[in-house]
Parts: C-alpha cells; sequence; structure tokens
C-alpha cells in the first residue's frame, strides 16, 4: 500500500532528510519525526513554507513532480507593491525567465489569508504597502513563483504552498504532519 505523508514545512527546513553542506547548521526533515521510507515529491525552497508531499511511490513521485502530468500547485504569495489584475495578465499567458518560457500560470489577488505568523516576521515596510496573490502553476522551476513575481514587479516577501492536486495544507500547523 502506497503511503502519502502531508507534511507543513516551516520556512528555514530544506526539503530534504540530510544537508551534507551544513549538517548541524540548517534543519532538515529529519527533525519532524516523520516516517522512515518516504521521500519529497518536489522540493520548497527553505525559504518558503508550506505543503511538501512525502510517499514511498517512485511512480507516484514521479508522477506529482512532472510538468508533462499537469498535477496542479498552488500558492498563495504575499508581494511588495499593490499589483492590479491587469499587472498579473503576463503570469496568466506565461512569462519570459532566464531558463526559457514559463508555461501559463492562474493569477488572482486575494484578501490576506486567515494563516499562521511566521517565523521569522515578514518585514514590514510602513511606507510600501503589500498585497496577496494565489498563483496555481502545472510546473516547478527552482524558484519560479519568486522569479515570476520579480519579473512583473512584485517582489515576493513570503511564499506558501497551500496545495498539490487533491491534497491541501487544511489544518496541519507548521512542523505538524498527516497520513493520507
Amino acid at each position: 500500500m502506497t503511503r502519502v505523508i502531508l507534511f507543513n514545512k516551516p520556512m528555514g527546513v530544506l526539503s530534504q532528510f540530510t544537508d551534507t553542506k551544513n549538517p548541524t547548521e540548517r534543519p532538515t526533515l529529519s527533525g519532524f519525526g516523520l516516517p522512515k521510507g518516504v521521500y519529497a515529491t518536489g522540493r520548497l525552497d527553505r525559504d518558503s513554507e508550506g505543503l511538501l508531499v512525502l510517499t514511498d511511490n517512485g511512480k507516484l513521485q514521479a508522477r506529482i513532480a512532472s510538468p508533462k502530468t499537469g498535477t496542479e500547485k498552488v500558492y498563495i504569495v504575499q508581494v511588495e507593491g499593490a499589483p492590479t489584475d491587469a499587472d498579473l495578465a503576463p503570469m496568466r499567458h506565461g512569462l519570459s525567465l532566464r531558463d526559457g518560457p514559463t508555461s501559463p500560470a492562474k493569477a488572482r489577488l486575494i484578501d490576506p489569508p486567515n494563516v499562521w505568523e511566521r517565523d521569522p516576521p515578514v518585514r514590514v515596510r510602513q511606507t510600501v504597502p503589500d498585497a496577496w496573490i494565489e498563483m496555481t502553476l502545472t510546473e516547478g522551476r527552482n524558484r519560479q513563483v519568486r522569479r515570476m513575481c520579480a519579473a512583473i514587479g512584485f517582489p515576493c516577501l513570503r511564499l506558501i504552498r497551500w496545495q498539490v492536486g487533491r491534497w491541501t495544507l487544511e489544518g496541519l500547523a507548521p512542523g505538524d504532519w498527516r497520513e493520507e
């Protein structure tokens, strides 16, 4: 039977079980009591937070991670500035980044979500507004959401992956996990 674990990765944690570069300095998945024999179906950068799906099934892992299968990944992103719906239009058509064009993404402005406080807190500048965007991607290049936001002129302040396929973060606090 295939195991699927949903984990709410806190900011600052690597999306792997060991750290060969700085093994005593950076927290990894091994510090959260996750079952042995499961592996992440994709990565979240150390400075991103949210849903990490782990499994012991290599075919499922590859299917979720591959852009060819079209598995949707939903992110909620706090950006610096006050984008309009028109500002998000380039994301919906696909952007040209240094490593080539992106696939079109779904992108819409949302109200500030009811999520946990981040540790450390997001820096707030009194003179610069911020806004929240929900983005849905079917590919997952290195730091893609951050690069897409920067490409339209709204740097990312906070990035939370909320959903992967049918699985969501609903009910999981940072550092918590559950088996599906």
